[in-house]
């Protein structure tokens, strides 16, 4: 009957959780599935003149920046992306939520250096006793048909499988785990002790929400978390240029090798599956793992359409905080905001988000352990 239990909440929470991927509609044929080395380096790309000079503020701050947050400076960019594949691997027209490339402009912002970690997290929920989503016993408001016994805290875990498998089904690698939340990031068994640096994860939007507003921050816009990722440069591929491995060493920690096996994950990155904060060069303007390793929140609703919205006005738009409600047609019913920046599980082979203005999104009360968060404060 537990396995029975497990799965039935196994169903009910993967099905809302859209795990920064848009992969619900989408269908890779088996002739996808192929090594990382068999993917090009380069992706498609549309014009890249759609991309102009980013033009920096200049007026800066007076005092020293909060303890472990840099001064982003703001100014007007070129926000989105014109690649047209969801990966190197060529899967075609999933990145159009990214598209059209638009002009916005946000003011100057400090910034986390690091996603929040254990320890951060840690001293908020000390200080305020506060239990996270993945904590709490689901109820019977969210899942009218399930059954008392079938309602038991936990959260997703990524967990390989034991050979290849067709990536159209994101359930294969995906599992609802017991007792998995931000302190037993792999179940109940599992503990943060020695994963003090490491992002939190586990959390949902309002559970990243609590703690900024704790921290006296605040969780950044879309538009500030693209333009801090991008560091004053135009239209980069990458947080760091547009060589996904400068002199032959990767700048974030991502998936190597064949996805989702056992194993499947050579680590030439430096890390197999999660790694601690600061363990590769920052951008230019000093912040740590605006790429991979895991997702992070940020405060937009997630839509569809919203980037085609902005475009269309023919204007630098100013401060955009997102679209007044969420849209996704493939889950209309599910209430959605956006993730950024990719995790340690994305891969030419199926997702490549890390790629800088590309876009991700999760519901809002779904937790995994790929996905965590930054904060900024305004000044």
């Amino acid at each position: 009957m537990k396995n029975k239990t497990f799965w039935i909440i196994a169903v009910l929470t993967i099905s809302i959780i859209s795990i920064a991927y848009s992969y619900t509609k989408l269908v890779v044929p088996k002739k996808e599935i192929v090594a990382a080395a068999e993917c090009h380096e380069i992706p498609n790309t549309s014009e890249s003149s759609a991309f102009k000079a980013t033009i920096e503020n200049k007026v800066k701050p007076t005092g020293k920046a909060p303890a472990g947050m840099v001064w982003i400076p703001g100014g007007e960019f070129s926000m989105g992306s014109n690649v047209e594949d969801e990966s190197l691997c060529s899967i075609k027209g999933v990145t159009k939520d990214a598209a059209p490339i638009h002009r916005v402009y946000v003011d100057g912002y400090y910034m986390d250096e690091t996603e929040v970690t254990n320890e951060e997290f840690e001293k908020f929920v000390k200080a305020t006793g506060y239990i996270t989503v993945a904590e709490q016993k689901p109820t019977k408001e969210e899942f009218p048909t399930a059954t008392d016994e079938q309602l038991i805290t936990g959260s997703v875990v990524f967990t390989p499988t034991p050979s290849a498998v067709n990536l159209n089904n994101f359930m294969q690698w995906w599992r609802y785990e017991p007792g998995a939340d931000w302190k037993h990031p792999d179940g109940s068994q599992s503990t943060i002790k020695g994963r003090e640096k490491y992002p939190v994860v586990h959390v949902v939007y309002e559970d990243a929400a609590a703690y900024a507003k704790w921290a006296g921050k605040r969780l950044p816009t879309e538009a500030e978390w693209e333009f801090a990722a991008r560091g004053g440069k135009t239209g980069n591929l990458y947080a760091w240029g547009n060589d996904l491995k400068p002199k032959g060493k990767f700048q974030a920690n991502i998936y190597q090798g064949n996805f989702p096996i056992k194993d499947g994950d050579t680590g030439e990155d430096g890390f197999k599956g999660i790694a601690p904060t600061a363990k590769y060069a920052p951008n230019s303007y000093g912040l740590y793992d605006m790429a991979g390793n895991v997702w992070e929140w940020v405060s937009d609703w997630y839509s569809v359409d919203y980037y085609k919205s902005l475009a269309e006005s023919g204007k630098t738009v100013k401060n955009p905080t997102g679209p007044d409600a969420y849209n996704d047609p493939n889950d209309p019913t599910e209430i959605k905001r956006v993730h950024r920046g990719g995790s340690f599980l994305c891969t030419d082979q199926y997702c490549t988000r890390y790629m800088v203005g590309t876009r991700g999104k999760g519901e809002i009360r779904s937790a995994a352990n790929h996905v965590g968060f930054r904060c900024v404060k305004s000044k």
